[in-house]
C-alpha cells in the first residue's frame, strides 16, 4: 500500500510503502473498552462564535471597572474584532494603569471616570437606561456589586423575565459549545424562575446559531423521585415546553450530569432521549 503523511503545513513527513500480510486464520481478541479520542484545536468553538459576528453591527458596551490587565485585554480584543465600541467606566488612573500593564493603547476609546467600583456599576447602568450603551461587560469587580446596580428597583434594568447567568464553554472533550446556567445570580430558584432561566438560555443559544438547542434539566438522578424536588421541577419544565410556555428548545429531564453529556453513560443506563448525552444547555437545580 502506498502511504503518505502530511503535517499541518501540508509538508510530507512520511512517504513510502506498507506491506500488509493478511492472517491465514481469523484473529480473535477479547473486547476492551477503548478511550474516547478527540482532536481539539484550543479555542476553536470560540473562534466560530467570533467569526459569526463578522457581518453584524457592533454593540456599544460599557466595560465596568476595567481595572486589571485581563479585563482590559478582553474589552480591547473585542473592540479589535469589531464586536464592541467599548466605553470604559471606572477610576481613570486604574483603567489606564491596567491598559499599560496589558501593553494596550486607550487613545481611541472613551473613558468615563468614577471614584470606585460601586460608582462604576451605577454609572454603567445609567448609561444603559439612557440608551447610550446597549450592553454591560463585567470588569474587575465582584458580580454582586454589578448586579446590585442592575436589579435596583428604582434605577436598575427591569426586564420582563427574571435575569439569569449563562456560561458559554469551549470544552476540549465536548464536540460543541456547552452552555451552563445559572451560576451567578439565582441561588434557590423556584419553578417560575427556572422557567425564565431555561428560556433565557435557549434565547442565547439561538442567537449563537444553535438550532433547536437541546436542554438537559439536571438533578441528582435521571428518574422522578418525589423526595427530590428538582426531579419534579424537571418534569414540570418539560411539560411547560410541551404546552408552549417554553419555546425554541428541546427539553428533557431529570437527567444526572453524566448522562446529560456522555453518550456512553446514556447507553449503559438504557436511556432513550433526544437530549441525553448530546445536550447543548445544562440547567442546574440551584446555584
Amino acid at each position: 500500500m502506498a502511504c503518505i503523511c502530511l503535517n499541518q503545513d501540508g509538508k510530507t513527513v512520511i512517504d513510502g510503502e506498507a506491506r500488509v500480510i493478511a492472517p491465514r486464520e481469523k484473529v480473535h481478541r477479547p473486547r476492551v473498552i477503548l478511550p474516547d479520542v478527540h482532536l481539539h484545536v484550543q479555542g476553536a468553538k470560540y473562534a466560530r462564535l467570533i467569526a459569526a459576528t463578522k457581518d453584524l453591527k457592533p454593540v456599544r458596551a460599557a466595560v465596568v471597572h476595567a481595572c486589571d490587565a485581563l479585563s482590559s485585554i478582553g474589552a480591547l480584543d473585542a473592540a479589535q474584532h469589531g464586536m464592541i465600541p467599548p466605553v470604559l467606566v471606572g477610576p481613570k488612573v486604574k483603567i489606564e494603569a491596567a491598559a499599560l500593564k496589558a501593553r494596550r493603547s486607550l487613545d481611541t476609546y472613551e473613558i468615563i471616570g468614577t471614584p470606585h467600583s460601586h460608582a462604576a456599576a451605577a454609572t454603567a447602568v445609567a448609561l444603559v437606561r439612557a440608551g447610550k450603551v446597549e450592553a454591560l461587560m463585567k470588569g474587575s469587580l465582584h458580580t454582586d456589586e454589578l448586579m446590585e446596580a442592575v436589579v435596583d428597583t428604582a434605577l436598575g434594568l427591569q426586564t420582563e423575565r427574571r435575569m439569569s447567568h449563562v456560561y458559554v464553554l469551549d470544552v476540549p472533550t465536548y464536540p460543541k459549545p456547552l452552555l451552563i446556567t445559572d451560576a451567578a445570580i439565582n441561588i434557590y430558584p423556584d419553578l417560575a424562575i427556572k422557567r425564565d432561566i431555561v428560556q433565557n438560555a435557549i434565547d442565547l443559544a439561538l442567537s449563537l446559531g444553535i438550532q433547536q438547542p437541546k436542554v438537559a434539566i439536571l438533578s441528582a438522578l435521571e428518574t422522578v423521585c418525589p423526595r427530590i424536588a428538582s426531579t419534579l421541577d424537571a418534569v414540570a419544565l418539560c411539560k411547560m415546553a410541551d404546552r408552549g410556555q417554553i419555546t425554541g428548545g428541546l427539553l428533557d429531564g431529570p437527567l444526572a450530569f453524566d448522562n446529560a453529556i456522555s453518550e456512553t453513560s446514556v447507553a449503559s443506563k438504557g436511556i432513550v432521549s433526544d437530549v441525553a448525552g448530546i445536550a447543548d444547555i445544562l440547567v442546574a437545580p440551584d446555584l
